[in-house]
């Protein structure tokens, strides 16, 4: 084109921020490391501090192992025990009697009596027993072979191992209770040494086979429940030890967490760097959880032995082992009492692997396979709700004593005066009874209560709190208390015989009606049972037919402020008034505190506090309070023993007369009938030289029973004396008394032989003149004596 040229373009301009993405770059990068070095440097300081945190946790834990481990482990309940049964030449105890307490005791009947634990019987009379030794509060009774002959009821020899006579052996007690804590665990101690053969082989063979190599955890089994746990989704295993498991049964809960299994894990680890194996071996034995026992959890294999074989752990075979071991597993599920088949083939598949592990051979899993779970019919340690009324008082008396604290949580050791003998024996009479009364009208809404008491020492031998002495409910032995009706009565003419110069036995009393008017204007008029009066009697008769006339009128001359000072000597402090009505039982007394006042009656006026513990030791047998014989002379013995024949007359005689229907007719027996009004309270008391039993019958709402002190209480008084075969009374004659024969027609002095002739005691200075002798062979004596004077 004209005039164009070719100008060259100009360079494009560079702009000034041009290398900026060079630098850019650079800066990005710096910043990132920047970023990075700060990153880290907190992560370095995070993971410092999640360091301490754990470094202090496992202080803290650690801190928790030792501290409980190494000090008081465990809060252990106090255990109570029956009267240990003595053992000597001439003791009141027949071989049935002597085996049925062998077998509360876990005794095995075997060929031989050659291991603690063990009885051979031969024939009817003889029984040959090795005894387990105890520690008692006077010091240790030695394992020992003996030798029992009896005949009848007696026991006639005792020989032991070198053939010479023992003079006295004692068996270990019968453990029957405990007083729990609010967690109510329960466990009785062992130590490792003291574990039956195959026990820790056993255990070690099915729940932990590495427990003698791992270091606490085991990496394979914890690798193989997550796996299982993985595939379920869920928390099923945990892949414990046995030293896990302890940790999880000693220190935390059954919670399933992942928080809560690597806690288990590392107190796992720390326990096992503090302790060796055996510590924790033992530890395990003692804290296993192995069943429930309603509220109660049993815990060891030491209390789980007692509780399904009545049996000491160290006494188990191998079948028994291998069943407990078993139910490590699940408690639940293989219960033999509650699952038996499932508790079987559990067993059984211990046995196979104890053998396959080269522990037992073959043919010693045979062997035990082939034997029944072999469970007692009585649930070992469970006796604890078998005596509730029982245990109710040793708990009432121990607390007088001692704390709650200590009672629950130091393993007390408390010794009582319970005779499991008796105990049965009183239970089966009230039985019995109510058995022989079924479809009596009105008889199943009566309830009940009993007391057997040693006369002499004032210890409870056996209570009844109820019908049902399962029933751990209501004591009526120890909290009902009820109009006692004819039972004051002998308080009454005890305390007219205090006075000698005024009553005897043969005292004429007037049993007539009276009328007495009171402050307030009413007017008391009682009545006899048989709604008659009875003229003119003497004092003996009136108590032994219990005539409420003859004995409201003495009641009054001695004055009723006299009557309850009496109660009060005999050992019962009561808020009666001073009414009237007193006299013929309108105040109200508990079982126990008739049995008190009995007590005293029945022991020649000696007073003893009754009594249910004998001593208590610590857990590790040192003793720490004994609860003497205390007794006191509160009534004179003369009196006492005037009034014991009168008791005897109504027996013999009165209103407990039908009581020799049952029993023998030369057992001499003193006791009391008792009915309160309307018959809403059937009572009887009595006793022989070594035994005194008080019944109660009557209704929880205080309603009209069908039965009197004859027809009700007395018939398990009887039942009971004829199944307890008492001894007679025998009583001393006191130093103040005399005896005279007395014509029970007119109270005047007589002579053996004579018509209505009688022996009755009195104190010395108050018997009638001699009466002159009585005829023979029709002759008057005085011409006899004309005729020989003559001859002479």
């Amino acid at each position: 084109m004209k005039g164009a040229r070719n100008t060259p373009r100009k360079p494009a301009r560079k702009s000034a921020k041009s290398p900026q993405p060079r630098k850019s770059r650079k800066a990005r990068a710096q910043r990132k490391n920047r970023w990075w070095r700060f990153a880290f440097g907190w992560m370095l300081k995070l993971g410092l501090v999640v360091l301490v945190l754990i470094g202090g946790y496992t202080v803290y834990l650690d801190a928790i192992v030792q501290e409980k481990f190494s000090g008081k482990r465990w809060t252990i309940p106090a255990k109570v025990y029956a009267r240990p049964l003595e053992l000597y030449v001439g003791q009141k105890l027949s071989r049935n009697d002597f085996l049925s307490e062998l077998a509360a005791l876990g005794y095995r009947n075997a060929a031989a009596a050659n291991t603690p634990g063990t009885l051979h019987s031969s024939g009817k009379e003889t029984v040959e027993l090795h005894s387990r030794g105890f520690q008692f509060y006077e010091g240790a009774e030695p394992a020992q072979w003996m030798r029992a002959r009896f005949n009848g009821d007696r026991l006639t020899e005792l020989y032991g191992q070198d053939g010479n006579t023992l003079p006295v052996a004692r068996l270990e007690p019968l453990l029957i209770g405990g007083i729990y804590p609010a967690h109510n665990e329960d466990r009785i101690l062992i130590r490792l040494q003291d574990a039956p053969p195959y026990l820790v082989k056993a255990l070690v063979a099915v729940e932990d086979r590495n427990f003698y190599s791992h270091r606490g955890v085991s990496l394979r089994g914890f690798a193989r429940a997550m796996w299982t746990n993985l595939k379920s989704g869920r928390m099923r295993q945990g892949g414990s030890t046995l030293t896990q498991q302890l940790v999880k049964n000693f220190y935390l809960t059954n919670e399933r967490s992942v928080r809560r299994k690597a806690t288990e894990m590392l107190m796992a680890f720390l326990l096992e760097y503090h302790y060796g194996k055996d510590d924790i071996l033992e530890a395990y034995l003692n804290e296993v959880f192995l069943a429930q026992d309603g509220r109660r959890a049993i815990h060891g294999f030491g209390l789980a032995s007692q509780y399904f074989f009545a049996q000491p752990l160290a006494e188990l075979k191998l079948h028994q082992v291998a069943l407990l071991v078993g139910m490590v597993k699940g408690p639940g599920d293989y219960n033999p009492r509650r699952k038996p088949e499932n508790a079987l083939a559990r067993r059984n598949l211990v046995l196979d692997l104890m053998a396959e592990q080269g522990i037992i051979s073959a043919q010693q899993a045979r062997d035990a396979k082939s034997q029944p779970l072999g469970l007692s019919e009585r649930q070992g340690d469970t006796v604890q709700s078998n005596w509730p009324a029982f245990l109710d008082l040793v708990k009432r008396q121990l607390r007088q004593d001692y704390r709650e604290e200590d009672l629950t949580g130091e393993g007390l050791r408390i010794f009582t005066s319970l005779d499991p003998i008796l105990q049965n024996k009183a239970e089966a009479a009230m039985a019995q009874t109510f058995k022989s009364w079924n479809g009596r009208r009105g008889i199943e809404r009566v309830e009940a209560a009993m007391l057997v008491v040693g006369p002499e020492t004032g210890e409870i031998a056996a209570m009844l709190g109820g019908r049902k002495p399962r029933f751990a409910g209501f004591n009526r032995a120890l909290d009902a208390k009820r109009q006692v009706g004819s039972l004051i009565k002998p308080v009454v003419y005890l305390t007219a015989l205090e006075r000698p110069s005024q009553y005897s036995l043969t005292s004429w009393l007037e049993d007539e009606p009276i009328s007495i008017r009171s402050k307030n204007g009413g007017v008391w008029e009682p009545r006899n049972f048989d709604r008659q009066a009875h003229g003119t009697v003497p004092l003996y008769r009136a108590l032994s037919h219990s005539y409420n006339l003859a004995t409201a009128r003495l009641g009054m001359e001695l004055g009723v402020p006299s009557v309850l000072d009496t109660v009060e000597r005999l050992g019962v402090k009561t808020d009666w008034p001073s009414y009237p009505a007193t006299l013929l039982g309108a105040g109200a007394l508990s079982p126990m505190q008739v049995a008190t006042l009995y007590q005293t009656i029945a022991g020649g006026g000696f007073n003893t506090p009754l009594r249910s513990i004998r001593s208590v030791l610590t857990a590790n047998g040192e003793p720490l309070k004994g609860y003497p014989f205390q007794v006191r002379q509160s009534i004179d013995s003369g009196a006492i023993y005037l009034l014991q024949n009168a008791l005897q007359q109504v027996m013999s005689s009165g209103t407990g007369r039908s009581a020799y229907n049952r029993l023998p007719k030369d057992w001499l027996l003193a006791g009391k009938t008792g009915t309160s009004n309307d018959s809403r309270d059937s009572w009887f008391a009595g006793f022989g030289r070594d035994l005194l039993a008080v019944v109660w019958l009557g209704r929880d709402d205080n309603g009209a029973t069908p039965l009197t002190g004859a027809t009700g209480a007395l018939q398990v008084w009887t039942e009971f004396m004829y199944r307890a075969k008492p001894l007679s009374l025998d009583t001393p004659q006191p130093a103040n008394v005399v005896t005279a024969w007395v014509d029970l027609e007119n109270g005047q002095g007589s002579a053996q032989g004579c018509p209505n002739a009688a022996q009755i005691p009195y104190i010395r200075g108050t018997e009638p003149a001699p009466g002159r002798p009585c005829a023979e062979n029709g002759v008057d004596p005085s011409l006899m004596d004309w005729v020989r004077g003559w001859l002479n």
